[in-house]
């Protein structure tokens, strides 16, 4: 008996079959994984204008003034041109005070919100002038082996000089009295700040660059958690100084600045202090710290309109 082919059997089912499978939806294609956002750079606050110390390259690092800064999160290294980032008030409220901030971080890197731009906006809603300093690194975190071409103070203290004179030098612009200019440092940051008053130089009058003929000494200066206390000697005649720390800091800071405003008593320099029961190293300005420590810029301001360095507004 002869079987039947199956052939033709096969070829109708597949023929049914083929409008079927076109009328069936097409696989969804894979979803891949949402692309994560960038972190923000909270090293640089885009609102404000940034002007370098000096245009064509600070004396020394002219070659290496277009490296990128190392940013991580609001730490900022690698920092071979300095500059200020500007905040100034409306004419309207300007009362002509000015300071130059300059943040902490031990040499390594700058940590620029709550020792920096924190500070600048508060001071500025306030009718003061406000200039956040990047200055090079005595021990840059981003340099190789550690090993940064810069000393704290050389060329940290020639970069605070600087901004002192680029701030005068353009006081007529930004509203400053140019009587009025003070630094004001935190951590690694008052170093900075106090080897400016005690190095005050004055302007050269013959001096090619205009910004050089301006004065480098500060008409204030103040110590939030300096760090080297044992290096501050104040002379008479020395700028009057704020100084503020926690209790609960290392003791060259919290017991030494005690000694420090006993040095400034003692040279007949205005001084005054705060030491916070609460608080620590590194307290700054942070909107969430309700502790009398985080008060210490109404102690400042205060402090500064006491001294006839400050018209508050109304």
């Amino acid at each position: 008996m002869t079987t039947p082919s199956l052939l033709p059997l096969c070829s109708l089912l597949l023929a049914l079959a083929a409008p079927l499978a076109a009328q069936a939806p097409a696989a969804a294609p894979a979803k891949s994984a949402p692309a994560k956002a960038a972190p923000p750079n909270l090293a640089v606050d885009p609102s404000r204008p940034v002007v370098p110390l000096w245009p064509a390259g600070a004396p020394g690092s002219e070659a290496r003034k277009g490296e990128p800064e190392a940013v991580d999160g609001d730490k900022v290294s690698n920092i071979h041109h300095p500059s200020l980032t500007v905040y100034l008030p409306p004419a309207d409220r300007a009362t002509g005070t000015a300071v130059i901030v300059v943040p902490g971080g031990g040499h390594r890197f700058l940590v620029m919100n709550h020792e920096g731009y924190n500070v600048a906006n508060w001071l500025v809603q306030r009718g003061i002038a406000a200039f956040v300093l990047k200055h090079r690194l005595g021990k840059d975190a981003a340099a190789p082996e550690g090993k940064s071409p810069y000393q704290w103070d050389q060329h940290g203290l020639a970069d605070g000089q600087r901004a002192l004179r680029l701030v005068r030098s353009r006081a007529a612009e930004w509203k400053v009295d140019p009587a009025k200019v003070g630094i004001l440092g935190f951590s690694a940051g008052g170093e900075i700040a106090f080897l400016a008053a005690m190095k005050a130089a004055a302007g050269d009058p013959a001096a090619a660059d205009p910004i050089d003929r301006q004065s480098a000494r500060p008409d204030f200066q103040a110590l939030i958690y300096p760090g080297k206390s044992a290096l501050i000697a104040p002379e008479k005649g020395a700028p009057p100084v704020f100084l503020a720390a926690g209790y609960n800091d290392r003791p060259d800071i919290s017991e030494g600045l005690a000694n420090v405003y006993l040095l400034f008593k003692k040279a007949g320099v205005p001084a005054e202090l705060h030491l916070y029961a609460g608080a620590g190293h590194g307290f700054g300005l942070r909107e969430a710290n309700k502790s009398p420590a985080g008060a210490w810029p109404v102690r400042f301001t205060e402090w500064l309109a006491d001294r006839k360095l400050l018209t508050p507004l109304p």
